[in-house]
C-alpha cells in the first residue's frame, strides 16, 4: 500500500468540514480507535499498516509500522495466493485490543477472516505484542457469502456481533464470544440484513454505529480500487434491534436495495468509500474513509469529516457530494 508524505492539503470543497491531513495520508479502507490521547490508524496493507497521531491529521508510523511482520502461516494454507490483509477493524473486547481482518484474492470467495490481539496499542508498552488467534470465519467457493469487511458492534447487552460481506448476497451478521472474540455459535447461520438486488450485488465495507437506542448500518455502495474512475459511495439505515431489519430515510430496506446516500464522490475526491466511525472521547462523532484524489492521479487518500445528526436523528456531512438531508 502507497504512504504518501505530504505538508498538508488545502480545504477542499468536496468535503469542506473534512480535517486537513499530512504525514501518511495514503490508507485504504481505514478504520481509527482512540487510546491513551492518541489516535491510532490501521489500514489494508502489508501486515495491516498501524500509523498514529495526537490530533487526527498528523500521521507517523506506530513502531515498526504494522500488526505482522511475518503473515500468520494459517493465512497461506487457508486463502493460497492471499498476500496483503485487507479492511481491519480493531476493538476492545474481553480485555484486549482486537484486530479483526480480510484474507482473500480480488473477486474470490474463498476468504477468512482473522484474529489478533493485544494487551496496548502504545509500542512502546512493555505489554505490547500482537498474538495470532487465527480465522473467524471462513468462506468457500460454495458459500453464499464472501468472508471479508469485518466489523464490530455492541448490542444492547454488551454482546458483541461481527458484521461482513462484500458481494456475492451482500452484508452478513454474526454473534461473537464476548470474552474470545470468535463466533458464539461456529454452526449459527449469518444473518442477512444488506444487500443490492441488481446484477452486480455491488455492496460491501459494512459499519454499525449504536446510538441512542438505534443501530445506524453503512455500506459502501459499487466499485471501489479503480483510481479515479472508482465509483463508491457511502449509504445508510437504521434499525432498533442489531439483527435488523434496517431501513433508509424513505423506509426502503437495505435487504432490498435501500440505503440513503451520505457520502459520493466530488471534483476532487472520487470513490469514498469503506467508511467506519470514530465517536471521540470529545463527544465528536467523524466519519473516517478513503477516497481517490483527482488531483494526485487517484491516489489512495484517508479522509475524516465530522459526522452530523439532523433533528430525526440521521447522520449527515457537508459538501459537493454528501446526500441530502
Amino acid at each position: 500500500m502507497p504512504r504518501d508524505e505530504d505538508e498538508g492539503e488545502a480545504v477542499s470543497p468536496d468535503a469542506p468540514d473534512a480535517l486537513s491531513q499530512s504525514g501518511l495520508i495514503s490508507a485504504h479502507d481505514p478504520t481509527v480507535i482512540e487510546c491513551g490521547g492518541k489516535y491510532y490508524r490501521f489500514c489494508t496493507g502489508p501486515g495491516i499498516p498501524i500509523a498514529v497521531s495526537d490530533d487526527l491529521k498528523q500521521w507517523k508510523p506506530a513502531g515498526i509500522g504494522r500488526v505482522f511482520l511475518h503473515s500468520p502461516a494459517w493465512t497461506k494454507t487457508e486463502v493460497p495466493g492471499s498476500r496483503d490483509f485487507w479492511a481491519p477493524e480493531v476493538v476492545k473486547l474481553g480485555g484486549r485490543y482486537r484486530i479483526y481482518y480480510s484474507v482473500s484474492t480480488f473477486g474470490s470467495n474463498v476468504s477468512a477472516i482473522g484474529l489478533a490481539s493485544n494487551a496496548a496499542l502504545d509500542p512502546t508498552s512493555p505489554d505490547y505484542d500482537w498474538v495470532d488467534e487465527g480465522p473467524v470465519i471462513e468462506s468457500s467457493r460454495e458459500s453464499p457469502y464472501n468472508c471479508i469487511d469485518p466489523a464490530v458492534a455492541f448490542d444492547a447487552e454488551g454482546d458483541p456481533w461481527l458484521a461482513f460481506g462484500s458481494f456475492w448476497t451482500g452484508i452478513k451478521l454474526v454473534k461473537l464470544d464476548r470474552g474470545t472474540g470468535k463466533l458464539a455459535d461456529p454452526n449459527a447461520e449469518p444473518l442477512a440484513i444488506a444487500r443490492r438486488l441488481d446484477s452486480t450485488d455491488a455492496i460491501e465495507g459494512s459499519y454499525i454505529l449504536p446510538k441512542d437506542g438505534m443501530y445506524y448500518l453503512f455500506v459502501s455502495f459499487d466499485f471501489c480500487c479503480r483510481g479515479v474512475k472508482s465509483t463508491y459511495n457511502i449509504r445508510v439505515g437504521r434499525a432498533s434491534s442489531i439483527r435488523g431489519p434496517y431501513l433508509d430515510r424513505d423506509g426502503a430496506a437495505l435487504l432490498r436495495g435501500g440505503g440513503t446516500l451520505l457520502r459520493e464522490g466530488g471534483d476532487r475526491y472520487k470513490g469514498p468509500g469503506h467508511n467506519s466511525v470514530l465517536h471521540a472521547t470529545d463527544g465528536t462523532y467523524y466519519l473516517v474513509y478513503h477516497s481517490y484524489d483527482a488531483r494526485k492521479a487517484g491516489l489512495i487518500t484517508f479522509r475524516v469529516e465530522p459526522l452530523k445528526w439532523d433533528a430525526e436523528g440521521w447522520p449527515y456531512v457537508t459538501g459537493v457530494g454528501a446526500g441530502p438531508r
